[in-house]
């Protein structure tokens, strides 16, 4: 661009495209919880297996929460805002302690 003009960001699709992707990483969560507790209570349940599956599903609700407030914050009608650190520390560190849960069922 020359002369001085000013480029206009047209976001086009990208909001829908990033709420999609907050609903399937969301669907996701869901699958890998599911999946949890079906580990956990296949062949025996021990209270230890039960509660790491008690954690996944707590730590997927912690994780639908965040992902709830950015879909509704994306479908405004404004422009959607940045994301806060806190919301994406929250939602990273869910997605991390459900990894951990998982090896934790799977040992």
């Amino acid at each position: 661009m020359s002369g001085g003009a000013v480029a206009v960001r047209d976001p086009g699709l990208q909001p829908e495209r990033t709420r999609l992707a907050w609903r399937r990483t969301t669907l996701a969560g869901a699958v890998t919880a599911v999946l949890a507790v079906r580990t956990a209570l296949h062949g025996g349940a021990s209270p230890g297996r039960v509660a790491v599956a008690a954690l996944v599903c707590v730590l997927w609700l912690g994780f639908l929460l965040v992902a709830h407030r950015r879909i509704t914050a994306l479908a405004s009608g404004a422009g959607p805002r940045a994301m806060t650190p806190r919301h994406a520390t929250a939602a990273v560190l869910c997605v991390m302690a459900v990894a951990g849960c998982g090896v934790a069922l799977v040992v």
